[in-house]
């Protein structure tokens, strides 16, 4: 046992001296003591590694092969050990000992990053085009962000975004040549649907989901912008755009009343919001506030709060109705994020819009134009920026979705007062 352990503190001795020798450049000197390492434990992996890598930095291709052979002979247990072997048959040209390595590694880890990248990289040599696209995508999917990445895989990860995207391309351009005649049949036919499917196969689009951070109605509709024929009710809130118009101004003029739209406590998470937490950058006038009217700024607004009324507001006690006039400033982006409910929708009204504003919701890109409404889904991914010098102000307001029925809104409603009750009595109890 004492002559088990003395061996065992040398060897590991020998491997100190060896691993800083190696790291100061002194490689004639690593190799003695990794030598001495093998005479004491033949089957001493991590020396026959070393002896390995070093082999292959010097374009000795065989004696690497021969060590890293030897390692997963005696052990085989770590993807990377089949990594190294892979490595040193790709040097040597060997296709089919490349594989089995890179196949033996992918075993041990499907989702390892260097084996996916190495099995890409063979199929791409073998003219696999198809198969490497596939495993090109693996790599684009298991790699973490660029900044994340060891800087030696940063280039082989930018590839593999390349090729997916090339390949992409090629393939968008065939099918765009291939469905024409079969586009031209149907001309006239709704096909906007497909078109944003088939976009999203060929990654012209991306997929883009209702994810209401707070509650989720299942199987409603959802559509990023929809129709503004199935709102008739908006076209008197259109006609009154002028008259809602001058009250905001009034507002303005009197410069009360106005709050930043995003403001978290110090201590909360703000993500994204970071940047316009608590700014003026982003603000809001507020008419109705977490379900309850602002009386105070309601009342400098007669006609505008006149117009809400025939608007189909949801009820969410200590929620909902929300609506406001919110100003973006000059050279200001609000940041892609989603909303808290898809049982309701958000409407916007553009007032004042200069020049490079913009707003986009999912796939879809709009520019607003004063006096023309339109209702999305915020629970999907949207952002807005104005870059231009000077002030964008737009009417916010939400409305039920839709495809609710009466039942079902009643039933929102009085879940929503439930938790606020079950809410209420805990406090009370805890007091």
């Amino acid at each position: 046992m004492q002559n088990t352990q003395n061996k065992a503190q040398e060897i590991a001795l020998l491997e100190s001296h060896a691993i800083r020798a190696a790291e100061a450049g002194r490689m004639d000197e690593a190799l003695q003591y990794w030598t001495r390492v093998l005479a004491l434990d033949p089957n001493h992996v991590r020396t026959l590694s070393a002896l390995g890598q070093q082999a292959l930095r010097r374009n000795d291709l065989n004696a690497a092969r021969m060590a890293f052979q030897r390692v997963v002979d005696i052990d085989g247990s770590v993807p990377q050990e089949w990594v190294n072997l892979a490595l040193a048959c790709r040097a040597l040209k060997d296709e089919q000992g490349e594989e089995a390595a890179i196949q033996r590694a992918l075993t041990l880890d499907p989702m390892e990053l260097v084996s996916l990248i190495l099995r890409a990289d063979l199929l791409e040599r073998q003219g696999k085009l198809h198969e490497a696209v596939g495993v090109y995508s693996a790599v684009t999917t298991v790699a973490p962000p660029m900044d994340r990445l060891h800087p030696e895989l940063r280039a082989s990860v930018a590839r593999a975004f390349a090729y997916r995207q090339k390949y992409d391309n090629a393939c968008a351009a065939f099918m765009d040549a291939y469905l024409d005649p079969h586009y031209q049949t149907f001309a006239g036919e709704k096909l906007g649907r497909f078109r944003d499917s088939f976009d999203i196969v060929v990654g012209r689009k991306k997929r883009f989901d209702s994810m209401s951070t707070q509650y989720h109605y299942p199987l409603l509709l959802t559509v990023e912008f929809l129709e503004r024929a199935d709102f008739p009710w908006l076209d008197a809130i259109e006609a009154g755009t002028d008259a809602i118009r001058d009250e905001f101004l009034a507002i303005l003029d009197a410069e009360e009343g106005f709050t930043p739209y995003i403001s978290y406590a110090g201590d909360k998470p703000v993500n994204q919001f970071a940047e316009l937490n608590n700014s003026p950058r982003w603000s809001a006038f507020h008419l109705h506030k977490d379900g309850k009217l602002v009386e105070e700024n309601a009342a400098k607004c007669p006609r505008t709060m006149e117009l809400l009324a025939g608007a189909p507001q949801p009820d969410q006690p200590g929620r909902t109705p929300s609506s406001m006039f919110s100003l973006l400033k000059p050279k200001t982006r609000i940041p892609p994020h989603g909303g808290v409910s898809n049982c309701r929708l958000v409407t916007h009204l553009p007032l004042i819009i200069p020049e490079d504003c913009g707003f986009r919701v999912g796939n879809q890109t709009r520019e607003w134009v004063p006096g023309q409404a339109w209702v999305f889904d915020d629970t999907i991914n949207h952002e807005a920026w104005n870059m231009s010098d000077k002030l964008r102000v737009i009417l916010i307001f939400d409305i039920w979705h839709p495809h609710l029925s009466v039942a079902e809104r009643a039933m929102i409603t009085a879940m929503t007062a439930g938790m606020n009750a079950f809410v209420a009595e805990t406090l009370s109890l805890e007091a």
